[in-house]
């Protein structure tokens, strides 16, 4: 069992100092005559001793108190050695079914790349800062946008995180990706989908699957993914509301998180519950997916018969360049399923208070709400504008300011009531 105590000492090297006779001075006399350095020493929990010594006192003491919180944490013992490469294979092993599907698989691409840049074979215990911005700056190099970037930097430091706090592979204090900090970027403005053009896709849109999609993107929010895997289950024609949950794998669905891993509950358009309401009684007999088209489902179901259906593949393939196909012909501007979302955001941000945004839109940190979906249009910019125009115009000048300023004309008679 280890000690609970981490001692520091002074450890000594050279010869021993002696008096002008040639004796050997106490022990009480060696600080000042003899040469030294400071040594941290603690006991694993197998009674053996481990140390470490340093130059100065200062640095001894701040590693003292990390080995001291280690051992009251019960992680006297030194880190066991791991490769990278055996780290990333346990990694993906007992982080499946931890973390959502999508987010093990940026992880697992993170480190992949990671392992490529710096080697497989190095020693976990002895990747340094200077690898990891060194892989940042190949990253940059390498024409990835800077958004990817601070997502593998996030990724990176959380997964290091975990080989210190959890696995103990890694000492406190050396995340290598600890101290970098993401990338600065010019934060793009939200693109806007005014009614005119969401009326545009709409009545462009060949197919009510379609109409359906779009009226659901602007009327209720919903990202991608939610669209994809929304079922007929989650709608309450009843109460025009949308239920976004997560979804256990059965014989016909399957398993799937939405992004927040929260369920909450969705307002429904009257014209979104007409069109679901035709779209319901136009699908594939038995498939529990509202925007899954019937050819799509009796080839996943043929697929899955002969176990050739791969975990992880998209339920609805082209689905982007169909969009993007609708919204040309509609002769919209450049915009993305998820400005629809954005833009269905913006328009509750107008009305109502920022918290209940924040739940409608499924976002953790209020922050994102504010930051990304708050747009101001052009007619918010318009009437600031026209305010201070109106400001300027005023022939008032404070005194206090400037002595050559015309000041404000006021009546004698008004001085005296004042």
């Amino acid at each position: 069992m280890a000690t609970e105590k981490v001692g520091i000492y002074r450890k000594y090297h050279g010869p021993i100092p002696t008096d002008n006779k040639g004796k050997p001075l106490p022990k009480s006399e060696w600080p000042r005559k003899r040469a030294f350095r400071w040594a941290v020493r603690w006991f694993g929990s197998d009674g053996k001793r481990y140390s470490k010594s340093f130059k100065t006192r200062k640095e001894a003491e701040r590693l003292a108190e990390i080995k001291q919180a280690d051992i009251r944490s019960g992680r006297a013992d030194p880190p066991p050695a791991i490769t990278l490469k055996d780290f990333k294979t346990e990694h993906e092993q007992v982080m499946c079914g931890q973390v959502a599907r999508r987010t093990l698989d940026d992880q697992k691409r993170a480190l992949r790349m990671f392992m490529e840049h710096v080697g497989k074979n190095i020693q976990l215990q002895k990747i340094s800062p200077k690898q990891a911005e060194s892989f940042i700056a190949a990253r940059l190099s390498s024409g990835v946008t800077v958004a990817t970037v601070n997502k593998d930097i996030r990724t990176l430091k959380g997964i290091f995180n975990r080989a210190i706090e959890t696995r103990c592979y890694l000492p406190s204090g050396h995340n290598p990706f600890g101290n970098i900090k993401e990338r600065k970027r010019a934060q793009k403005q939200v693109r806007y989908v005014s009614v005119a053009e969401y009326q545009a896709l709409s009545k462009t849109a060949e197919s009510i699957r379609w109409r359906a999609v779009i009226s659901v993107a602007y009327g209720s929010g919903l990202r991608r993914g939610e669209i994809l895997n929304l079922t007929w289950s989650d709608i309450d024609f009843e109460n025009h509301q949308i239920y976004i949950t997560a979804k256990s794998a059965t014989e016909a669905i399957f398993e799937w998180e939405p992004k927040d891993h929260e369920a909450r509950v969705l307002p429904l358009t009257e014209e979104t519950t007409l069109l679901l309401n035709c779209l319901q009684t136009k699908c594939a007999e038995g498939c529990p997916y509202v925007f899954l088209p019937a050819k799509r489902w009796e080839y996943i179901q043929r697929r899955q018969q002969t176990s050739q259906w791969q975990e992880g593949q998209a339920l609805v393939n082209n689905f982007d360049r169909d969009f993007h196909k609708l919204r040309g012909n509609a002769g919209v501007a450049e915009c993305t399923l998820h400005d629809l979302r954005r833009s269905c955001i913006t328009n509750w941000a107008r009305i109502l208070p920022i918290h209940v945004v924040q739940k409608l839109a499924g976002h953790s940190d209020i922050k994102t709400t504010q930051k990304y979906y708050l747009s101001v249009e052009e007619n918010y910019l318009e009437k600031a504008r026209a305010v201070q125009t109106e400001i300027l115009r005023c022939d008032l000048t404070d005194p206090k300011l400037t002595h050559s300023g015309k000041k404000a004309a006021f009546s004698r008679a008004k001085r005296k009531i004042a």
